[in-house]
């Protein structure tokens, strides 16, 4: 028996952006996707927390298919239970298929780099979804703070974190296709709207050198009224944020692919149960989290 586990993350920057090939800030949080296998003698079974949500499991049978280029797998089975909200924006699809792919790689011994494992867990993402960035994988691989394409680590981010759940669920393919429809008709001005969102996390990566948590909320808003430009906040996510912007959140915006889902604020560490009360009692739920330095592990 084997059991890993991967976190998921929040976006300080980039969201959509990333698609395109702009840069992008992500920081893995302490919500975690775990994945337990056993042997079995009836083939290969998955017992999933995303019941509910059957699309999920879908990461899990891509994952095994493409681990299947490096050992034969059956005889196995699969459960998976979760902290992290489905649909929500906090890479729970990415959690998964990298908590998976890392207890197949102990399992059958396959020796994979832990880049192996972002790489598959991307190449599996993008299979289901059709469009997806590296971003998610490689977070939920290595931990940290983490800005892509470049693939580099960034110092911790040290400041207090406060996610708002509205509890509506959201496709990110769906957004993703909307977001890429919408380009196709005004490129002149989508364009320079994502040169705009990576050029934020360009600055960013400085701002989180100097723990300037002030300024890079000031662009987190910025970048909260790019992605309503672009249609993919809703009135909800709105409200969210800008409860936590009147009790002192540094800075608050979606985190995710929009349409339903999460945003994020960052905040000085003694206002955190402030700022999550008031998202709590403006629209859905909120909570506390904290960033975390560890990506998958063995459990």
């Amino acid at each position: 028996m084997v059991k890993y586990s991967a976190p998921g993350k929040v976006f300080l920057f980039g969201e959509h952006a990333v698609v395109y090939g702009k840069r992008a800030i992500a920081c893995a949080i302490d919500l975690r996707t775990t994945v337990e296998i056993t042997s079995s003698r009836q083939g290969v079974r998955i017992q999933s927390a995303f019941k509910d949500e059957p699309d999920k499991n879908q990461y899990i049978k891509v994952a095994l298919k493409k681990f299947q280029r490096f050992a034969s797998v059956d005889g196995i089975n699969i459960s998976v239970s979760s902290k992290i909200p489905v649909a929500s924006g906090l890479g729970s699809s990415a959690a998964v298929t990298i908590a998976t792919i890392a207890a197949l790689n102990d399992e059958f011994q396959t020796n994979l780099s832990l880049e192996e494992i972002a790489a598959m867990g991307h190449q599996t993402e993008l299979e289901v979804q059709g469009a997806a960035s590296p971003t998610d994988t490689f977070v939920s691989t290595m931990g940290g703070t983490v800005i892509v394409p470049d693939k580099k680590k960034l110092p911790p981010i040290t400041c207090g974190v406060v996610v708002g759940y509205t509890g509506i669920s959201k496709s990110t393919s769906r957004m993703v296709s909307r977001v890429r429809t919408l380009k196709e008709r005004y490129p002149e001005i989508i364009d320079g709207i994502m040169d705009c969102i990576g050029n934020m996390s360009t600055r960013g990566e400085e701002l989180v050198a100097k723990n300037d948590y002030k300024s890079i909320g000031e662009l987190m808003n910025v970048n909260q009224g790019l992605l309503d430009a672009i249609g993919v906040s809703i009135p909800e996510l709105s409200v969210q944020v800008n409860a936590a912007r009147s009790c002192g959140a540094y800075g608050a915006k979606i985190t995710g692919a929009g349409g339903g889902g999460c945003m994020v604020a960052l905040c000085e560490p003694d206002k955190c149960r402030e700022i999550a009360t008031a998202i709590g009692k403006s629209c859905g739920d909120s909570f506390i989290t904290k960033p975390t330095a560890e990506g998958v592990r063995r459990e």
